[in-house]
């Protein structure tokens, strides 16, 4: 029976480097913990969204101070929306790692920085790939 990513334990303080094979097990552990991590971390914040929302009472006597706390919710659930479709994002990195498809850039398959990874381990192309898909996309807004 094989050991899969989910159940490799790394130590606490572990980087992953370059002196590593590249996506190797204890890599793909690392940056499936961090994810798993950062979708916690969200749902967590989501949770206690919904529950101040469920428990602040917008009924505020003086107009001004309910157009505010208006305006502060409205802020809190667009964040709440960006971070939901993150998630999404988290998730299909998650399954990348499970299809050992992950840390290889979407459109030349070369692969992706450690370092980029380690401050997006959501990233889907090289830096390189990432600005070149940015520049198309200006060049055609522009259009």
């Amino acid at each position: 029976m094989s050991t899969t990513v989910a159940e490799i334990d790394i130590p606490s303080d572990y980087v992953p480097s370059s002196e590593e094979e590249f996506m190797n097990p204890k890599q793909l552990a690392y940056f499936r913990n961090k994810l798993i991590a950062w979708k916690d971390d969200i749902q967590r914040e989501s949770a206690e969204t919904l529950q101040n929302l469920q428990e602040d009472n917008l009924r505020e006597p003086d107009i001004a101070d309910r157009a505010s706390s208006e305006t502060d919710w409205s802020v809190e659930l667009r964040t709440r929306d960006r971070q939901r479709k993150l998630v999404s994002k988290i998730d299909a990195a998650l399954r990348r790692i499970d299809e050992g498809e992950y840390g290889y850039c979407d459109v030349t398959g070369e692969p992706i920085s450690l370092r980029r990874l380690d401050a997006r381990p959501i990233a889907t192309m090289t830096i390189e790939a990432q600005e070149a898909h940015e520049r198309a996309e200006k060049v055609h807004r522009d259009d």
